[in-house]
């Protein structure tokens, strides 16, 4: 297939206009009476004062709601071409515009595959919004592991040698396989190998590309995994693609699949995304999109000042780019220069605390920690000044140079108080039957070996750790808890804060 990169290929792209945006820009300007929702009628008067006085007019006049004439409403509409556009720039089937995420994308996935069968393999550091999909469709998950680099508390992704096996020791037919890349700390898997070994056994093969929705628009950066035969591919482009948070695509592959999963998607589609979606959101995919395709001198621009910030930290004596170690691991064959783990061992503290003293103390945001790394992430176009970045780094290691046993990964993994990633506990039933047995609420110590009913998910990076239906460990419990006690650590779907009570299945 062609690579997005090659324009020539896609006609679409070379189109300098975002019709979506251009046509809600254009109802905007008109003097129109709105005497219908939103309520604020795309005015600054009475009660709509403060939304225009914080947002400003023009962001009211934009919130147009659906089935507009002019812009949804009827056939080949500018929206319908923003779709078809997008499609072409990504080397799509087809391309759907999210407004709840790539989480509604995981969920339209997996609604979508539960037409084909219910056995699905999936990777264990999936997203929690797929397993929430499981439950949704009633399907019967096998996990594959992705190679885990333990020091560091990376996941990376799966070699198609496991994959097989996966598959292989799948109790019933597989008829889908869910897998990430690239992966939070932007490694890339081989996707044209992991899809032949999909389609070998008679699955699709859905990716979770939230991570990844620039690829292909460079030839120095990976290549789309739409174009390297997935079936579906789920984007966040909210990441670093520029759009707004929120926003994301679904794209549907040219594969053998295509003609079963198409109608599916677009009912999963109706059942995941709101009936008034947001005009906002959607204008900001379509912008998106435009600015990717035409912004070439920018990329390479933003191209050259990462290769000169990478080469700033491995070129430094205290700060290591772990990403430049991950083309040693058999699942990685590529990586994302755009996101930034970077080993800050060297403070003397653990991630988790030096990336709240640079929130709290420097106004620094990086994307997210583990004891030893902190990642952060650049969007596609940006040529920012990390010099604030190693100055404040610097600063807090030369406070903390005396601390004994500073400086080494063992030390950084103790003063983190959070234990190793736990294996998973054993899966005694479907996802969605343990989902919806009758339930109760016991101590953590007494959760212990019980059958859990929640997806439990440590933030960052929000691959869970506990689904419905599988045992409770120890280990799970006390590596829940740390993190729940860390800095900036949270636990997606635990009963209270501090992970004191499990909610099981009742005895």
């Amino acid at each position: 297939m062609t690579s997005a990169s090659d324009h020539s290929a896609f006609p679409g792209t070379a189109k300098t206009y975002a019709p979506y945006a251009d046509a809600l820009q254009a109802a905007a300007k008109r003097d129109s009476l709105f005497l219908s929702t939103p309520g604020h009628g795309g005015t600054t008067t009475g009660i709509s004062a403060g939304q225009a006085e914080f947002f400003g007019e023009h962001t009211l006049s934009l919130d147009i709601p659906p089935l507009f004439d002019g812009i949804d409403l009827g056939v080949d509409t500018p929206k319908d071409e923003a779709l078809q556009l997008a499609a072409e720039a990504w080397g799509a089937r087809r391309t759907w515009f999210l407004t709840n995420g790539s989480s509604q994308g995981n969920r339209m996935a997996a609604l979508a595959i539960g037409t084909l069968g219910t056995g699905v393999v999936t990777q264990r550091s999936a997203h929690s919004s797929f397993i929430d999909g499981i439950v949704l469709a009633g399907l019967n998950p096998g996990f594959v592991s992705p190679n885990v680099d333990e020091v560091n508390g990376i996941a990376h992704g799966v070699t198609p040698d496991s994959l097989r096996h996966a598959i292989a020791a799948h109790p019933e037919k597989v008829s889908a396989v869910y897998l990430v890349t690239p992966s939070y700390f932007g490694a890339v898997a081989d996707v044209s190998a992991l899809a032949e070994v999909a389609h070998e056994a008679g699955a699709a093969l859905i990716i979770d590309a939230a991570w990844g929705a620039h690829f292909g628009f460079h030839p120095d950066l990976p290549e789309s995994p739409v174009t390297l035969g997935a079936d579906i591919v789920i984007m966040s482009t909210h990441k670093l693609a520029g759009s707004f948070t929120q926003s994301a695509l679904l794209h549907l592959g040219d594969t053998e699949f295509a003609n079963r999963l198409e109608p599916a998607l677009a009912r999963a589609f109706m059942m995941t995304a709101s009936t008034s979606e947001n005009a906002h959101l959607m204008a900001s995919i379509d912008i998106a999109r435009r600015d990717l395709v035409n912004s070439q001198d920018a990329i390479a621009d933003s191209l050259d000042n990462i290769r000169q910030i990478r080469a700033r930290i491995e070129g430094s004596e205290h700060y290591h780019l772990l990403s430049g170690d991950f083309m040693n691991h058999a699942d990685v064959v590529d990586i994302d220069p755009f996101r930034l783990p970077i080993d800050i061992t060297s403070t003397g503290l653990d991630g988790h605390a030096v990336r709240k003293r640079l929130t709290e103390e420097f106004d620094i945001f990086a994307e997210m920690a583990t004891a030893t790394t902190i990642v952060a992430l650049i969007g596609i176009g940006k040529s920012p000044d990390l010099g604030r970045l190693f100055d404040a780094l610097d600063q807090i290691r030369a406070e903390n140079s005396g601390t004994p046993g500073a400086g080494t990964a063992e030390s950084a993994t103790r003063a983190s108080g959070i234990p190793a990633l736990p294996n998973a506990g054993e899966l005694v039933a479907l996802p969605r039957d343990a989902y919806f047995a009758e339930s109760e609420l016991v101590p953590a110590a007494e959760a212990i070996g019980r059958t859990s009913v929640s997806s439990l998910a440590a933030y960052p990076p929000g691959i869970p750790n506990v689904l419905p239906g599988e045992r409770i460990t120890a280990e799970t419990v006390e590596f829940l808890q740390a993190v729940a006690a860390s800095p900036s650590g949270h636990v997606r779907g635990g009963v209270d804060a501090t992970l004191s009570t499990f909610r099981v299945l009742k005895d």
